[in-house]
């Protein structure tokens, strides 16, 4: 088998805290290339380093993801899990003493890699680059500054702490959410301001950290004077714009597929797999479905079936340039186990310093 002919573009998710039947079998289709977990797969530690290894064991090359951010974005908070800052705490810090917040953020990156890998788990989408126009409700606190220059800065030291604990990255949400009001999870946000406004300020960090990102993963937002399509859907936006004009070679993530934004594709609402399949086809790597794995996961299940079919009809054709994307996502160093994490000096001293509040 080629490597192309393995190209494993879903990530989907699972049911619960260990794994059943339906999605042992649907981990073991080829089609599949990762997991996120979500708040109802964690009950301790322990469950959740079950979990990872009984996933590990069915398909050693499966990603494991989370959305892990620290603020209100931390799906897992308890049993030894650090409870860490807004983004917008480190941006407040960066007013007071820049060097201390880089310091911090790097310290961030550190403890939630190293605490997630602790448990089996290979990959958060971290951090948000999306500036804080004090307009979105969705993004708020989780953005670093205003300032897209602060933003680079703190986003590279975090992604730097990431990277000691041997941990990838994901920019988000290209090319920039901060400025609209709407909530794509629910509705369609329109950011009807043009193409040099947009690359001059709320995309600039992407253009910046192009070299330094590992992944990124675009918006639901429609720029008109740009693109009728949201971004996640339009090869302008990501083939012609982030890849090149901007220079960035890792992977492309859609956001998650389950949103309404997602399926609403020029004035119409697509079917799961007709959503992932315009993903892909504009530039995106992987396709994210999430929460649809609980009760019968019909949903999962019709879109395994669709891309199956889309396959031999040679409506979809694997690309070995995307699964080699996807595999450079995946921990390259073995990860310390919770134990020897808490022991160990390194993450002691990061705890100290992630904490803002905290004395130096």
């Amino acid at each position: 088998m080629t490597q192309a002919a393995s190209h494993a573009p879903l990530i989907i998710d699972v049911a619960g805290l260990a794994l059943n039947d339906a999605d042992r079998r649907r981990l073991a289709d080829p089609l599949v290339g990762g997991v996120i977990h979500f708040a109802r797969n964690w009950q301790d530690r322990a469950q959740l380093a079950a979990l990872n290894a009984e996933i590990k064991a069915l398909r050693p090359d499966l990603l494991i993801c989370v959305d892990h951010e620290g603020g209100r974005v931390q799906r897992f908070r308890t049993d030894g899990f650090t409870r860490l800052p807004s983004m917008r705490a480190l941006g407040e810090l960066w007013m007071a003493d820049p060097m201390r917040a880089t310091q911090a953020a790097t310290a961030c990156g550190f403890v939630l890699a190293a605490e997630l890998r602790a448990c089996g788990v290979d990959f958060s989408f971290t951090p948000v680059l999306d500036l804080d126009h004090g307009a979105s409700s969705v993004i708020g606190d989780r953005s670093f500054h205003r300032d897209p220059r602060v933003v680079a800065l703190l986003a590279k030291s975090l992604m730097h702490g990431l990277l000691q604990a041997g941990m990838a990255n994901c920019g988000k949400h290209f090319p920039g959410h901060g400025f609209v009001r709407a909530d794509s999870h629910v509705a369609i946000p329109v950011d009807r301001r043009g193409l040099k406004t947009i690359l001059a300020d709320d995309a600039r960090p992407y253009d910046w950290l192009a070299g330094t990102l590992a992944a990124v993963m675009p918006a639901h937002v429609i720029y008109p004077k740009v693109d009728a399509r949201p971004a996640g859907f339009s090869s302008k936006w990501l083939r012609q714009i982030l890849r090149g004009r901007l220079g960035f070679d890792g992977a492309v993530f859609s956001d998650d597929l389950s949103m309404e934004a997602a399926r609403r594709i020029d004035g119409q609402l697509l079917s799961y797999t007709d959503a992932a399949l315009s993903a892909l086809d504009a530039g995106c790597d992987l396709a994210l479905l999430c929460n649809q794995s609980v009760g019968e996961g019909r949903v999962l299940d019709e879109l395994l079936d669709g891309f199956a079919a889309a396959r031999r009809s040679r409506r979809w054709r694997p690309d070995a340039d995307s699964e080699a994307r996807r595999r450079a996502l995946l921990p390259r160093a073995p990860a310390l186990d919770g134990d020897a994490l808490r022991r160990s000096p390194v993450y002691q001293r990061a705890l100290e310093m992630a904490l803002p509040g905290r004395p130096a």
